[in-house]
């Protein structure tokens, strides 16, 4: 082929019986509330049409989509479905899902107080419970080929940052004491968005979908606020995989953690890299160790080692973000699966596809799609 022949990023086939799992922050959230749903009610949007043919290409059976405002009734998952992932874009075959789970977050629900400090209690941003504009920005989607399990489905989005066991709550160098008052630790939850797990029945089997999607470590004044958080909200998940987490309660007020021997999947943007960032204590690195998660696989693509890691420590291939780091993950539990391949959707730039994920002008997510190939084990 001529070295300025165009290429094709071909897939690895599915394994026939296999379950692709994945995990996509589309970002297509907006900065206004109903700006979002008002995009996809349309076929138009450049932006969302690029985010589904990505999906499309890859054709999860399972999918986790971030950064997707959340809208009640799960309105803006249904528009996203009909307009847009049902209607084949430059070629690509539609895709359905039936099944779809979504619930409210905690991004941009006013706590009532000026927790940033900023000396005015605004509600929104910095001062809101999870950072935001509006309640439900950075929203969380779930889709599916296989129903939920929706009379098992458990949400954490109410659980307080100090009730977490040795919770790494912030302090104010200066004054040496806690950052946050008793009173703001009282409507301080941990998520920034949520924790759910959202039971899928794959032929009989239970498949529990584990969805997060913590704050950045970043953006922090003296206090290290976002980047404690960071690594308790991965804690939280961590703990609630491998069954460490008795202290765990969830939104129905029952308590405890994932039981043991269940499948899990655990899908989202932890926005922590195990080798390279800015992450407090390296919660990454600390969730792929644990027992109960496989974290032996890493997902790969020839883009992100095109794209390159000057300064970083770890592997370009296995960048989820062009910001170069790893941060978005599909790890499933280290029994009921064996894992048969998997990547990182970042075709090479003299793929076809490449302008999928182009840089300049910037294509539909800063993220890239992560997958894995799981087949199911008794």
């Amino acid at each position: 082929m001529p070295e300025n022949q165009p290429q094709i990023l071909h897939l690895p086939d599915k394994p026939p019986g296999a379950l692709r799992v994945a995990t996509f922050n589309a970002a297509l959230s907006r900065r206004e509330a109903g700006e979002m749903l008002a995009a996809l009610s349309g076929t138009a949007d450049r932006q969302a049409r690029e985010v589904a043919e990505i999906i499309q290409r890859v054709a999860p059976d399972v999918l986790l989509l971030c950064e997707f405002d959340y809208e009640p009734g799960c309105a803006a998952v249904d528009r996203f479905r009909e307009n847009y992932l049902e209607r084949g874009w430059n070629g690509a075959a539609p895709i359905c899902y039936e099944h779809a789970f979504c619930a409210p977050v905690n991004t941009g629900r006013d706590s009532g107080f000026d927790l940033d400090r900023d000396g005015v209690a605004a509600g929104v941003g910095g001062d809101a419970v999870g950072w935001g504009f509006f309640p439900g920005q950075y929203g969380m989607a779930l889709l599916s080929r296989f129903p939920v399990v929706s009379s098992r489905v458990r949400t954490f989005r109410e659980f307080l940052w100090k009730d977490m066991p040795g919770a790494n709550l912030p302090m104010d160098p200066e004054a040496g004491k806690p950052w946050y008052s008793d009173a703001e630790l009282s409507v301080l939850r941990l998520c920034s968005k949520s924790l759910w797990d959202v039971p899928l029945d794959i032929s009989g089997r239970t498949v529990h979908a584990l969805a997060a999607h913590p704050t950045p470590p970043a953006f922090d004044g003296p206090e290290d606020a976002n980047r404690r958080r960071n690594h308790d909200e991965i804690r939280l998940l961590a703990d609630y995989a491998d069954g460490t987490g008795e202290y765990i309660v969830d939104d129905a007020g029952v308590a405890g953690p994932l039981g043991p021997g269940e499948r899990f999947v655990i899908l989202g943007d932890l926005n922590a890299d195990p080798l390279d960032g800015d992450s407090f204590l390296n919660p990454a690195a600390g969730l792929l160790a644990r027992r109960a998660v496989n974290g032996d696989f890493t997902p790969k693509s020839p883009g992100g080692a095109q794209y390159g890691g000057e300064g970083r420590l770890g592997d370009p291939a296995a960048f989820t973000a062009v910001f170069r780091l790893r941060v978005d993950y599909v790890l499933p539990s280290a029994h009921g699966f064996s894992i048969a391949g998997g990547g990182v959707f970042w075709p090479p730039e003299t793929d076809v596809w490449h302008r999928l994920v182009r840089t300049e002008p910037p294509a539909g997510s800063d993220h890239r799609l992560v997958y894995l190939d799981l087949v199911l084990e008794d």
